[in-house]
């Protein structure tokens, strides 16, 4: 068996951005939207609550400023506490992010210098500009979102006659109601059969597609899909493809098989896989040969033109990111995330999820990092080939490692077709093929058209909107300070008094009253003083010499 059949590369050559972009891809302005609002957020925390001190630098004092070390700790720990980014962060990317703060003016050294990634982990001082650094949101394009229209009973087939036209819903009065349910004493009124247009391969196809999006806007919460998603750009055969074609592993067999992946990576991962138990070998040809190996598989994936999880689906996926508190809920929206893929990206991202999974599990498998976990290494080798924006985003490698770290943990449920899904899609395409037999006076079908997956709204409705999404975060954000028991009541006094100078709005809705604030810091009880027993004693007198009586 060949394994490595092409030049090898460097760890940093694996991990590289996408150099070729896919000419033929458009980008949406709004398919930034999430990484610039996530950028925006962690830029109004480290404003607000990065803490600020005298400093002394060659014989000179500088007010409200902070050591390069200091922004490195404190974000650091902001990050790995985030829902959004989580404990994978490392102290390295911290840094990376900094640099890009520097540059884009989040921050500048007490020379009041910025514009380069010139920023580094030591003492060096820094402070915030007094101007904003947050990022516009870009304007996406109005988008008119059609309607799909389902066969319905009065959906006659062509070539009928007047007679096959259902029957109008009519005011039943009792002798009509006797008629209409005399079936019940032996007398059958007369009837007709309704027929639906037959489905054809593209209604079926409309379903699927419908019905999806429709499951993951309710999941998602939005009253849109607008913002995160181009539903023009779904394509349905992908879905259907992605639920039927695969294997009894549940991995998806391709039709074309020009797009599998190459022999010898294939193999490669096989061999990584399965350690020591290769299919083809029984031992490793050389010493290393096993990081040879994975640096095959980096260079591959690290080579591809566009991530597995696509451009077109950045923003869905990193909008799934907020749900990862809900582990079951953020599960199911995945799912259908992974649905939408083309299913050559699917099988790919299967099969290279799996891989990095067992090899995680493996606990004879050398180390194929010197200095670096195998966890560790997994998500930053294959974090920007799984999912990366279009147009870089500052957040782009946190938000990846997040989400893959995700992945690996949930591998198996999440690269599953959610079954509840799939029996309600077949339920109703059966329905709509199944003849109906249709009484006189009889009301006509009630079966609940699908519901619009999007739906277009106002600039007004859409401010309100992000300004109530904005504000959920925040309250919960004010409680989780409220119920710390590890802030003394100084330091608490003082986060909440900064809160409600930056956020007054949501400070006065949780403290309508004085009284209400009051109870967050009580008062304590002084203990009385207790009355000491030799209080009430007679004082103590001091020893007098009496007079002898001896002559």
């Amino acid at each position: 068996m060949v394994l490595v059949t092409c030049p090898l590369t460097t760890p940093n050559q694996s991990t590289e951005s996408f150099q070729a972009r896919d000419s033929n891809c458009s980008y949406c302005p709004g398919r930034a939207r999430l990484g610039i609002s996530r950028w925006n957020e962690t830029i109004e925390l480290f404003r607000d609550k990065m803490p600020l001190r005298k400093h002394r630098s060659h014989f000179k004092s500088y007010e409200r400023c902070f050591t390069a070390s200091e922004a490195v700790d404190w974000l650091h720990d902001l990050l790995r506490h985030s829902q959004n980014f989580g404990p994978e962060v490392t102290r390295k990317q911290t840094v990376q992010l900094l640099k890009k703060f520097l540059k884009n003016h989040v921050i500048e050294d007490i020379k009041g210098r910025w514009g380069q990634e010139d920023f580094e982990d030591n003492r060096h001082l820094y402070r915030f500009p007094p101007s904003s650094p947050l990022k516009p949101y870009p304007k996406r394009s109005p988008y008119q979102a059609s309607v799909i229209k389902f066969p319905d009973w009065t959906d006659q087939p062509p070539g009928t006659t007047q007679e096959n036209i259902p029957v109008r819903p009519i005011i039943m009065n009792s002798e009509s109601w006797y008629k209409r349910h005399s079936i019940a004493i032996g007398e059958v009124p007369a009837c007709r059969l309704v027929y639906r247009k037959q489905l054809t391969e593209a209604n079926v196809e409309e379903i699927w597609k419908s019905m999806t999006l429709s499951h993951l806007q309710k999941i998602l919460e939005l009253d849109s899909l607008e913002e995160v998603l181009d539903t023009k750009l779904v394509n349905s055969k992908f879905i259907i493809h992605n639920v039927y074609s695969v294997s009894k592993q549940g991995v998806v067999i391709l039709t074309d098989k020009s797009k599998e992946l190459p022999h010898w990576v294939l193999s490669a991962m096989k061999c990584l896989a399965n350690w020591p138990t290769c299919s083809d070998l029984k031992q490793p040809m050389y010493s290393g040969f096993e990081k040879d190996v994975f640096k095959t598989i980096a260079d591959y994936y690290g080579h591809l033109k566009e991530p597995l999880l696509t451009f077109q689906l950045f923003d869905v996926f990193v909008s799934v990111l907020g749900l990862l508190q809900k582990e079951k809920i953020a599960i199911e929206a995945f799912q259908i995330c992974c649905l939408l893929l083309p299913p050559e990206n699917r099988r790919k991202l299967q099969l290279l999820i799996r891989m990095m999974a067992k090899i995680c599990l493996n606990k004879e498998m050398p180390p194929l990092c010197d200095g670096l976990g195998t966890r560790t290494l997994m998500v930053q080798t294959f974090s920007r080939c799984i999912l990366c924006s279009e147009e870089e985003v500052d957040l782009d490698e946190l938000l990846a490692a997040r989400l893959v770290t995700f992945l690996m943990d949930n591998h198996q449920e999440i690269l599953q077709a959610p079954s509840s899904l799939q029996s309600a899609i077949e339920d109703r395409v059966a329905h709509l093929r199944r003849v109906q037999i249709k009484y006189p006076g009889a009301d006509t079908d009630a079966t609940l058209s699908a519901p619009p997956f999007c739906r277009q709204i106002s600039p007004e409705e859409f401010e309100y909107q992000r300004v109530c999404g904005s504000q959920e975060p925040l309250a919960a954000l004010l409680e989780e300070i409220i119920m710390d028991t590890k802030l003394s009541v100084k330091d608490k006094k003082k986060k909440l008094k900064q809160f409600q100078k930056s956020y007054p709005e949501v400070y006065q809705e949780r403290f309508p009253t004085p009284e209400s604030e009051a109870l967050v810091f009580p008062e304590k009880l002084k203990p009385k003083p207790q009355l000491l027993m030799w209080a009430l004693k007679k004082p103590f007198q001091p020893f007098q010499r009496t007079r002898s009586f001896r002559m």
